[in-house]
C-alpha cells in the first residue's frame, strides 16, 4: 500500500524504545573487534525534522523524545542512544529524530557494514541521499522481507537485523514471523529486533504463538504501554521481539524500562514488561 510515512510518527514512544533497544544491541556487537552486519529491512527516510508539518500535525515526538531531550539523569544504558540525538541537533535545539538507520550510521565503526532496504517512492531517495558517501552502506529501493532471503548470512557471521515494517495490512504480523523463518535457516547466530505496535493485543498474541511454533529458541520480549490496552483505534504500546539477544540486554532492559516508563508516563497508566517467550 505505500501509504505509512513515518515522519508522522518520528521520535515517540516507540521509537524511543526501538532505537533504545537497537543502541544496546549495536554496543554489545561492538564489544568485539570482528567485523559486524547491519541489516535494517524497512529504513524509512533516515533523519525527520520534527518542525515539520507531518510532526508537527502530531506532535507525538513531544511525548517521546521531547520528554528526554533535556534530562541530566539519564541511565547509562541510554548513552550510546542519545548521543545520536544530540549529534544531530548540535545547536541545542531539537529539530531532527535520526531514525534506525542514522543511529547505526553513527554508532557502527569502519570496518563494521549497513545494508538498507526501502520501498516508499518517497523515503527512497531521501535514504540514498544520506548514505550517498558512506562507503560501508549499501541502499536499495526493494522489499524488506526479500532481503531476509537474499543478504543473508553476512561474509562476517555477525549481525544485527532490524525488522520494523509499517503493520498497514494484517497480514504484515504474518510475513514477520514468516521473513524471520527464513533468514533463521540461513543465519542462525545473528540477533534478529523486530518491532511491533499494540493496536490489537489479539493480535500481539497470535504472533507469539507463531513465533513459538517456528521452534526458534531465546526469544525475548520488551514491552512499553503509554496507556491500557484499548479496542479503540491508536496505538498503546509498543515492543520488540529480541532473537539471540546479546547476552545482558535482559538485564539493561531491567534497568531502562522503569526510569523509560516513568519519564513517558508520570501517571504510571499502561505498563512495561521483559520476557521470555522462548527461553535457551
Amino acid at each position: 500500500m505505500l501509504s505509512y510515512r513515518h515522519s508522522f510518527h518520528a521520535g515517540n514512544h516507540a521509537d524511543v524504545l526501538k532505537h533504545s533497544v537497537q543502541s544496546l544491541i549495536i554496543e554489545s556487537l561492538k564489544e568485539k573487534e570482528k567485523p559486524f552486519f547491519y541489516l535494517d529491512t524497512h529504513s524509512g527516510a533516515g533523519r525527520y525534522q520534527l518542525r515539520s508539518e507531518h510532526a508537527e500535525r502530531t506532535g507525538e515526538y513531544q511525548e517521546g523524545i521531547g520528554l528526554l531531550w533535556q534530562r541530566n539523569d539519564l541511565p547509562e544504558e541510554l548513552a550510546a542512544y542519545m548521543s545520536v540525538v544530540h549529534n544531530f541537533n548540535r545547536s541545542g535545539t531539537l529539530r531532527y529524530y535520526p531514525g534506525s538507520p542514522l543511529i547505526a550510521r553513527q554508532l557502527l565503526r569502519p570496518q563494521d557494514k549497513i545494508y538498507l532496504s526501502e520501498l516508499h517512492p518517497s523515503d527512497f531517495p531521501l535514504l540514498r541521499s544520506e548514505f550517498q558517501k558512506d562507503e560501508r552502506a549499501k541502499v536499495q529501493r526493494a522489499n524488506g522481507y526479500q532481503q531476509l532471503k537474499s543478504q543473508l548470512p553476512p561474509p562476517s557471521r555477525r549481525g544485527l537485523i532490524l525488522i520494523d515494517p509499517p503493520y498497514e495490512i494484517k497480514t504484515d504480523y504474518q510475513e514477520v514471523v514468516k521473513g524471520i523463518q527464513e533468514g533463521y535457516k540461513r543465519f542462525a547466530t545473528g540477533s534478529y529486533a523486530l518491532w511491533y505496535p499494540v493496536v490489537i493485543r489479539q493480535q500481539i498474541k497470535r504472533m507469539l504463538k507463531e513465533l513459538e511454533a517456528t521452534g526458534i529458541r531465546r526469544i525475548l520480549q520488551i514491552e512499553l504501554a503509554v496507556k491500557p490496552d484499548s479496542d479503540q483505534r491508536g496505538m498503546t504500546a509498543s515492543g520488540m521481539i529480541v532473537i539471540n539477544p546479546p547476552w545482558k540486554l535482559e538485564q539493561q532492559m531491567h534497568t531502562v524500562l522503569p526510569w523509560l516508563h516513568n519519564a513517558l508516563v508520570p501517571s504510571g497508566i499502561g505498563h512495561y514488561l521483559v520476557n521470555w517467550v522462548v527461553p535457551e
